[in-house]
């Protein structure tokens, strides 16, 4: 039987420099940001060894995205969102797969002002690992300047980091987990992250983790990940979100996927990139895409927990096993739903049960809710826990057996937006950290 549980806190680690020592860039993913004074005009850039410039620009109280490539300058503004609402303290670019955004921060903290697809303008291969070692940060008229790998504007699809067997990876009484480190937009301007948990609820950055395709060349961001601990080797099982389109009329069925890569390497620090290989998921019909992997490893074989959606956006989870991952059958789909996703595996005793979460697109009797399933995707019941909004996913922390008296925890996010009304919804969220409901935080 699992607890109920209460919030203990919340958290909103927004930083646009992650790391300033991750210059050359490894990905397209970089932020340049620096302090502002009246009057003066102020330009940040990040600068190609070909001649490209990326530049973004505050003057008389309004912003400007400067994009330079093939002797040619394109200068954009917006119209709706240019202009700063209240003195600008600090100036921020930054680049997000194919995306250039300038930011100010004003006095609720950071705001997009501008964003361009570079595609739109014929701009540069930003995916290019050749392109991106040659970039530098470039700044005038201003002070403090901070550059180096993108960090976050939130945290979502949280999950966490464990052991083959389900167990969470701990470092120390801390335990990790993965996140999408949100962007200045919609879903292809995320990447995933590793996070450490404290037993007081604190978090704390610690990587980034980037991917190479293994059906077209270049850097991404994908994420909605689960980093697992298979003996000496990490197996990173990941969802390929970093180039799927915001337009409805874009976006193409079979392209969104899982894929699984291996390292040797610490991937708890630092910043990584992963060659990967599509991970097959069979499905109970038809789908346009498939995301959410999570896997655990049983002593007959491996269980996969993900979602599959008939079109977009209707979606359920299921559940596949097999005795290797290239060995997959289905073992179970939840057909009934049609917003439920974030499948999660998780040792009870002796059982193995598949948690997930109900969005509020469902039909009323399972909607706004977490709903437990056995391994044939049969509902056993439900978890007792705030749901946040949007789809919050359930991942829950047993106790730490050398701890006595430790307690149950969960780690959920929800779907608060950041940065104002041009970054829109694929800021989210929040870090909802909650615990037993009668032993208090920690």
């Amino acid at each position: 039987m699992l607890p109920s549980f209460e919030i203990a806190a919340r958290h909103r680690p927004v930083a646009l420099v992650a790391a300033t020592d991750a210059l050359p860039l490894r990905a397209p993913f970089a932020a340049v940001e620096a302090a502002v004074s009246g009057g003066a005009a102020a330009e940040l850039a990040l600068a190609g060894a070909d001649g490209t410039r990326l530049a973004v620009r505050l003057e008389d109280g309004r912003t400007s995205l400067r994009v330079r490539t093939g002797g040619s300058e394109h200068v954009l503004r917006s119209r709706r969102h240019g202009r700063v609402g209240a003195p600008a303290a600090r100036l921020g670019l930054t680049l997000t797969g194919s995306h250039l955004a300038v930011l100010t921060e004003e006095s609720g903290g950071w705001v997009v002002r501008g964003r361009i697809d570079l595609r739109e303008v014929d701009g540069p291969d930003t995916r290019d690992p050749g392109w991106l070692a040659g970039l530098r940060p470039d700044a005038s008229g201003v002070g403090e300047v901070r550059a180096g790998s993108f960090g976050q504007l939130g945290l979502r699809d949280i999950r966490l980091v464990s052991h083959a067997d389900g167990s969470p990876y701990r470092v120390g009484r801390d335990v990790l987990l993965t996140a999408t480190s949100a962007g200045p937009g919609f879903f292809d301007t995320a990447h995933t992250s590793v996070w450490a948990l404290s037993p007081a609820g604190g978090i704390a950055w610690r990587s980034d983790l980037f991917f190479e395709r293994p059906d077209r060349p270049g850097v991404y961001g994908d994420h909605a990940t689960h980093l697992v601990r298979d003996g000496g080797r990490w197996l990173v099982a990941t969802s390929t979100w970093s180039d799927f389109p915001a337009r409805k009329a874009d976006r193409v069925p079979g392209a969104l996927g899982v894929t699984v890569a291996e390292s040797t390497d610490d991937l708890t620090r630092g910043q990584h990139v992963l060659a990967s290989r599509r991970l097959d998921l069979p499905t109970d019909g038809p789908s346009v895409g498939i995301w959410d992997p999570h896997l655990a490893r049983t002593a007959d074989g491996w269980l996969v927990g993900y979602v599959s959606a008939r079109r977009f956006f209707d979606f359920h989870p299921l559940l596949a096993a097999g005795p290797s991952l290239d060995h997959l059958a289905l073992r179970g789909a939840a057909t009934d739903r049609r917003a439920t996703e974030g499948t999660t595996l998780l040792r009870v005793g002796e059982d193995w049960r598949v948690l997930a979460s109900d969005g509020r697109d469902n039909v009323r009797a399972v909607r706004g809710r977490y709903p437990v399933f056995d391994t044939a995707m049969t509902e056993v019941g439900t978890l007792s826990a705030p749901y946040p909004t949007n789809i919050p996913w359930p991942t829950v922390i047993p106790p730490d057996p050398d701890v006595p008296g430790d307690g149950w925890r969960l780690v959920t996010f929800d779907g608060t937006r950041y940065g104002g009304r041009l970054a829109g919804y694929g800021t989210h969220g929040d870090v909802v950290v909650m615990s037993e409901a009668d032993r208090g935080e920690g």
